[in-house]
């Protein structure tokens, strides 16, 4: 049997965009895709601390440096700059493969101005 653990995130990430009119992803720094080792095009679960809202995208990258945490399409309605989400990407992994895998988390609320 296979089950569902999480695999990579991005915590206390701030929200620095939103546009409706987009079509619907979020888009993600791609340094910080690769830090986290979310990829673009995965499906990702967003959650945001400010608000509750919770909603499932996929990544798409932003560029490198740009710090870009943007939020594209229906889901723009749930979120907005400055608020603080979390990303997070799971995996599918046979129950008997234990220990499971670690996942990658970066908290973003050490390098940037903390997480309320």
């Amino acid at each position: 049997m296979k089950i569902t653990v999480l695999r990579a995130a991005l915590l206390c990430a701030n929200v620095s965009q939103s546009d409706l009119e987009y079509e619907g992803s979020i888009s993600i720094d791609s340094d910080l895709l690769r830090l986290s080792g979310i990829l673009p095009n995965e499906q990702v679960d967003v959650v945001n601390r400010s608000n509750g809202a919770r909603f499932t995208t996929y990544a798409i990258a932003a560029p490198s440096g740009s710090r870009v945490i943007g939020i594209n399409g229906a889901a723009a309605r749930l979120v907005q700059p400055g608020d603080q989400v979390d990303i997070v990407a799971f995996g599918a992994v046979e129950d008997s493969a234990k220990p499971f895998p670690s996942p990658s988390i970066v908290n973003l609320s050490k390098a940037d101005r903390g997480c309320s």
